[in-house]
């Protein structure tokens, strides 16, 4: 019986498959007990990462999620409020865990992800009010996922940092897409991560890992986060089989994340200006294209089904907005293959 043909999978960057060589660096790998730091595979990645974010320690976890967690367990306290920008992912994604784990509530400021230091002065609760949490915390998310993989400008992320730190307030640094931000915005993951205290790198999204992420701070927070990653179930043991393959995309997956960002725009060029749809070109600064389908419009699923049937997985996020993500396992031919596919199917409808 003659096979369908694969499917070009845009839902996610972290659909992709560890290659073959990826593979070998984690079959071959050096390993120990990392609950007594013996991994040496685990180890080195970890002062990899530190030296990369320019902080003095790192942890290696097994998602961007828990990376999220331990920040907010650290960083505040039951009944604290943070401020993150609109849509963040620990608000939204993370099936209310900040709520669950730490008992904080949050406060979106801003618009499509980004936010201004004035914007955080305003809302920041002060403490000892008879009435309002106290702000303890603020969180940028670099790119920001629903902001369509934005670039949080950088002036600003200063600018925020050094206001919080006025204010006795931690700051963190969502950076599950932050070799993302570095490779479109020109600056470096230590420039990136500098004025935050805590700041956080996914392995297995843009650099095509299949677990993992890293925190990065002072070498007393890590301390706490070894504790913390622990509580929440993420203490690991010959986890240098994982840590392996971060290594081995830190050598050779970098440099390749320019594609992805000019794939996406393929796609993004393919279809903008169509009638039916709204899409902000200026959005389309990474791997990520995030567009929303007008009232007159089918919604959302509706494309996402039409999309699969001609053999294009996207995602609807909510009734009317729609995203695709590029990532290492779809080539160029593919996205101009997939953009012809959504222009034909929204110009249809």
């Amino acid at each position: 019986m003659p096979q369908s043909p694969p499917f070009i999978d845009l839902r996610s960057d972290t659909v992709t498959q560890p290659s073959a060589a990826m593979r070998r660096a984690m079959a071959e790998a050096q390993v120990g007990d990392d609950q007594y730091g013996e991994d040496p595979s685990v180890n080195l990645l970890q002062e990899r990462i530190a030296t990369l974010l320019g902080k003095p320690a790192a942890l290696f976890v097994p998602s961007g999620t828990m990376a999220n967690q331990i920040a907010i367990k650290l960083l505040a306290r039951p009944g604290d409020d943070v401020i993150v920008g609109q849509t963040a992912h620990m608000m939204w994604f993370e099936a209310g865990a900040a709520a669950a784990n730490s008992g904080v509530q949050f406060t979106p400021v801003g618009r499509g992800g980004t936010f201004t230091a004035d914007e955080l002065r305003a809302a920041i609760k002060p403490r000892g009010h008879i009435v309002l949490p106290p702000t303890t915390l603020v969180a940028v998310e670099n790119t920001h996922n629903m902001g369509g993989g934005i670039v949080f400008p950088q002036a600003e992320a200063v600018a925020i940092c050094a206001t919080a730190r006025d204010a006795g307030i931690a700051s963190y640094l969502d950076g599950a897409r932050l070799f993302n931000a570095a490779a479109a915005s020109g600056l470096s993951l230590a420039e990136l991560a500098l004025p935050f205290d805590l700041a956080s790198v996914a392995l297995s999204k843009g650099l095509g890992c299949p677990v993992g992420s890293v925190l990065a701070g002072s070498a007393a927070l890590i301390a706490q986060a070894v504790t913390a990653r622990r509580r929440f179930g993420g203490a690991l043991r010959q986890s240098g089989i994982l840590a392996a393959a971060g290594l081995y995309a830190l050598d050779h997956n970098l440099a390749r994340l320019a594609d992805d960002h000019a794939h996406a725009r393929i796609i993004a060029e393919g279809i903008a200006g169509l009638p039916g749809i709204r899409l902000d070109l200026s959005t389309v600064q990474t791997n990520i294209v995030i567009w929303e389908m007008a009232p007159d419009a089918p919604d959302a699923p509706t494309i996402v089904a039409k999309a699969k049937a001609a053999g294009v997985l996207i995602s609807a996020l909510g009734g009317r907005s729609v995203r695709a993500v590029t990532h290492m396992d779809v080539s160029g031919e593919q996205c101009r293959q997939a953009g012809g596919v959504l222009a034909n199917i929204i110009s249809r409808d």
